[in-house]
């Protein structure tokens, strides 16, 4: 018998057979959601690389944790105005190699907000939302975002990242949906309709 120093499995195997749970427990909220899931798993299966190795855009296609802060006792979500993307956002970041994303999350949300990160019963810590987006300005790049919900009571959070974000804001879904396309994330819109519509579901159930 002939002895190999080469493993029987590829040791990023386990990570990206994961990452293709996480993308395929999703429920599209629209025809453009199914479209970036497809993507997504595609990617994934490619055995392309899917983290950032070196800033900001290698790969040029890689993952990233959004997290969506709600305070469900006052109806309102938490946006961030972020430095280098000049744009209102979801606070997250990008998953480092071998990371769970759901880890990135946890890590993120103490580095940029200083709290513990709860999981929303809405999704728990599963993504509740994913987009694939063409980045704007230096270093263009395509982010794969897995956008989670967090819980959280606004009173908690008494400071942020200024190194990362200008400003943060508490808005309700209404108000996100009447603010500008071009301030926010071009997804926001839509992610903030399908949050209303599994808030709904919800309370009726």
């Amino acid at each position: 018998m002939t002895s190999t120093s080469h493993p029987l499995t590829d040791p990023d195997d386990q990570p990206r057979a994961h990452l293709r749970e996480l993308v395929g427990a999703i429920e599209r909220w629209d025809d453009l959601e199914r479209t970036h899931l497809k993507t997504a798993t595609q990617w994934i299966a490619s055995g392309a690389p899917v983290y950032r190795v070196r800033k900001p855009d290698v790969p040029a296609m890689h993952l990233v944790s959004y997290f969506v802060v709600l305070d469900d006792t006052r109806g309102q979500l938490l946006l961030v105005a972020h430095r280098k993307a000049g744009l209102w956002l979801p606070a997250g970041g990008h998953v480092e190699p071998g990371e769970d994303p759901w880890a990135a999350v946890v890590r993120e949300c103490h580095e940029e907000l200083g709290i513990e990160a709860v999981a929303s019963p809405i999704s728990g810590e599963l993504p509740f939302f994913l987009t694939v987006t063409r980045t704007r300005g230096q270093g263009v790049h395509t982010d794969v975002s897995l956008w989670y919900l967090l819980d959280a009571d606004a009173d908690t959070i008494t400071s942020f990242d200024q190194g990362e974000f200008d400003a943060i804001r508490w808005l309700t879904d209404e108000q996100v949906l009447e603010e500008p396309d071009e301030l926010l994330d071009p997804h926001m819109h839509r992610f903030t309709r399908k949050l209303q519509r599994a808030r709904t579901r919800r309370h009726r159930g």
